[in-house]
């Protein structure tokens, strides 16, 4: 080869084959941890996934195994909300037999429906302020043991009035738990993990919803329903007695690391000033979540209360035969949350503003919902339980949607008390709904105007929605309350659909 003959980019071609060859002389520099050093320090102060400057130490979870104490203490939150609901459901399973021993009529048994929801609403009203005066270690404690003791005194019931004085503890002591175990959460978990942890003790209620068409009714015809109620109540009790040896605060927990207690604290922000409940009722978009919630909320509690019943009174279906439709209809229902939310967020990624997202979601599961006004004109169980199947997964989309309309709409330190606020209109609407159900199958003996209730609810409710929030604005909290209520509700800009 020529001297100085030259190959692509102007490199010799012998150079370039010697350096493919020459070992490498130059020893990189060893970064920090190589080799099993711990890293202490970083040299550059980490982003969290909101884009802020996260606390010294906020790392540590993703550098190394930081310990699993927190973990622990959302397995008992998950273990709490599957209690809750496994309570919440003994009455509706066990209902066909009871009303024909106890005696009861449709309309009592609306009433005790009624005194549950009564109290869930009362309850709502004050279990956020109790958990924050007596800490959520002595708070939860109470509302799982209260609840737990209301659940056991059902069996001793011999009457409506009874079972009604029972239900009404139930409710109380059941409405602490979601207000605890959020607090818990916001308490052992940083913000990046928080959304995770919440969902994670929030499908307690789902495996709740299928365990128990699954355990009660084998008490109930092995050991008597009255022990139904005792041995599914006395789970709680001993849920409270592992909470209070494992549970303490995470600034102070002794079995919690140095490294995992910094992990927790990361991120930590100094505390808000508590949003007052008053001042939000001025504000259209409280209206718009309480509305979705008062119209909509009833239809799912009828499904826990009333759906054994209506499967007895049609297709005969006893103890022994009820529990595989209902954990098909709830296992359908857990899919649907899932398709939801994912509806949603996946029309947000696609380029979709969050109110043409949200709203475009909520109107695909309220249609969803409407064949059920067919059910009580089907002609096998099969058909029924696939109707009733997809209306639950409706409703459960429909929900996870509902949820993240007060986040859409209100600053942080609010969110809160809107859920709160609109919880208890749920609970109120539940109530009033079993009432008229109750006397509704009184006087008819039918459930077709029931679901046809069910069948519209959800786009009435949409309407209402939209005609209160058409653009999902973010209230202004700092504006006079009257002015953040009257303001006109005009459409968003572009027009009046969804944009």
């Amino acid at each position: 080869m020529r001297r100085g003959a030259r190959g692509r980019g102007g490199v010799p071609r012998v150079g370039r084959r010697q350096l493919r060859h020459r070992p490498r002389t130059r020893r990189r520099r060893r970064l920090p941890g190589e080799r099993g050093e711990l890293v202490t320090a970083l040299p550059v102060r980490p982003l969290d996934p909101a884009g802020t400057v996260a606390a010294p130490g906020a790392r540590l979870g993703a550098i190394g195994r930081v310990g699993n104490v927190r973990w622990t203490i959302c397995g008992l939150l998950f273990a709490a909300s599957t209690i809750n609901y496994i309570d919440r459901q003994v009455l509706g399973i066990l209902a066909p037999d009871l009303q024909r021993l106890i005696g009861w009529n449709e309309l009592q048994y609306g009433y005790i429906v009624s005194a549950f929801q009564a109290a869930y609403a009362i309850g709502f009203m004050f279990a956020g302020r109790l958990m924050d005066r007596l800490g959520t270690r002595r708070g939860y404690a109470i509302a799982v043991g209260l609840w737990s003791f209301a659940a056991m005194s059902a069996g001793l019931a011999t009457s409506a009035l009874t079972f009604a004085v029972a239900r009404f503890a139930l409710g109380l002591g059941e409405s602490g738990n979601f207000p605890a175990a959020i607090k818990t959460t916001a308490e052992w978990f940083p913000k990046r993990e928080r959304a995770f942890a919440t969902g994670i003790f929030n499908s307690g209620t789902n495996i709740g919803a299928v365990i128990a068409p699954l355990t009660v009714p084998w008490i109930a015809l092995t050991l008597g329903w009255r022990w139904a109620f005792v041995l599914t109540g006395a789970i709680g009790f001993i849920w409270v007695a592992v909470w209070l040896k494992t549970y303490a605060p995470a600034a102070r927990h002794p079995k919690l690391s140095e490294r995992e207690r910094q992990h927790i604290l990361s991120d930590r922000e100094p505390p808000e000033s508590p949003v007052t409940w008053r001042p939000l009722f001025g504000y259209r978009q409280t209206w718009a979540v309480m509305v979705g919630k008062f119209m909509t909320d009833p239809i799912w509690w009828f499904y826990l209360f009333w759906l054994p019943k209506f499967l007895h009174d049609n297709y005969g279906l006893t103890l022994a035969t009820v529990g595989l439709p209902l954990v098909t209809i709830y296992v359908l229902s857990d899919v649907g949350s899932i398709f939801g939310g994912w509806l949603s967020s996946r029309l947000i990624t696609s380029g979709w503003s969050v109110n043409a997202a949200r709203k475009t979601a909520m109107l695909t599961c309220a249609l969803l919902v409407t064949p059920i006004a067919l059910v009580s004109r089907a002609r096998s169980l099969r058909e029924a339980v696939a109707l009733i199947g997809l209306a639950a997964a409706a409703h459960q989309g429909w929900s996870a949607n509902m949820f993240t309309l007060a986040s859409d709409m209100f600053p942080r330190g609010a969110i809160g008390s809107v859920v709160g606020i609109a919880g208890m209109s749920g609970a109120i609407g539940g109530m009033l709904i079993a009432t008229a159900i109750g006397l509704l199958l009184q006087l008819t003996g039918s459930y077709f105007s029931v679901f046809l209730m069910a069948a519209s609810s959800y786009l009435f409710a949409l309407l209402f929605i939209h005609l209160l929030a058409p653009a999902l604005a973010l209230a202004d909290l700092a504006k006079p309350v009257a002015a953040g209520f009257n303001r006109p509700a005009g459409p968003p800009e572009g027009g009046g659909h969804f944009q």
